[in-house]
């Protein structure tokens, strides 16, 4: 396991992290596309230790991008950087964070989005795995571990791409696509739901339509997993998780929003204060 990731993992868990004071820090929140609870999560995250928000909600739209800037020859960023010791960014573009690192002279937070023993672990990952942010970042984080099998399970519009299938078969990771999700729920540890991204499907409703109702999870489905199994899901969910599934403690996705922030809090003073 990835040394860094274990260090965050452990200060989140351990909550040392709201004891911590990173006044006089501050980070700017820098979204090109529309956010709330990422967002909020990490503006909260710096004001928990002390410190300050910069934001913009929509820098797509109000910001010197409207004027046809560059993130390479943006102004703007390195003007950021004079005001803000980090910069949280989430863009539209593939790779944009990594080039605004490679401006920027602070640390590039990039958000397309307690510690456990993770290893010998099966993840389903199910839904939107070609749109979604958060299963691809899963998929990597997944891969820094040992003996880790991951099933993906999706319509056949939005299947898992083949840039992470190559990546998991680099790293050695198991990996097995399904079109039965009872079957795999009940030999899975995690299984982590998405929502169908209608955004994606512009005019192409009848497909949308199709593909959203494909994989539910609900009480049948909860019936079969094991009981230390758990239901994960980034939020928002549209009806890919039944409400009736809300009140099983295996139902984990209210508890990892706010375990998120702590996270969220972990990286921000690892990134401030150092390692």
């Amino acid at each position: 396991m990835c040394p860094r990731i274990s260090r965050i993992l452990n200060l989140a868990y351990l909550n040392l992290v709201p004891s911590l004071n990173l006044n006089p820090f501050s980070i700017a929140t820098l979204f090109y596309e529309p956010s709330t609870r990422t967002r909020i999560s990490f503006e909260s995250a710096i004001k928990r230790l002390g410190g300050e928000v910069l934001t913009t909600e929509n820098a797509r739209e109000f910001s010197s991008a409207a004027k046809g800037e560059t993130l390479e020859d943006s102004d703007s960023i390195r003007t950021v950087e004079g005001y803000s010791d980090i910069i949280v960014m989430r863009h539209f573009e593939s790779g944009a964070a990594r080039r605004v690192a490679m401006t920027a002279n602070i640390p590039v937070i990039n958000v397309r989005d307690g510690p456990g023993k993770l290893d010998g672990i099966k993840v389903a990952l199910v839904g939107d795995l070609a749109n979604g942010r958060t299963v691809r970042s899963l998929a990597y984080l997944l891969a820094k571990y040992n003996d880790v099998k991951i099933y993906f399970v999706s319509p056949e519009v939005v299947k898992m791409k083949v840039d992470i299938k190559e990546y998991l078969t680099l790293k050695g990771v198991e990996w097995e696509e399904s079109v039965d999700l009872k079957e795999v729920a009940s030999k899975c540890d995690v299984v982590y739901q998405t929502r169908i991204q209608k955004e994606h499907f512009g005019e192409r409703s009848d497909i949308y339509e199709e593909a959203r109702g494909k994989y539910i999870i609900d009480r049948d489905v909860l019936g079969v997993m094991q009981k230390h199994a758990i239901v994960m899901h980034p939020l928002l969910r549209l009806d890919d998780i039944t409400v009736d599934v809300d009140g099983d403690p295996r139902a984990a996705y209210c508890r990892q929003a706010k375990n998120g922030l702590y996270i969220r809090m972990a990286l921000l003073k690892l990134l401030l204060v150092g390692w």
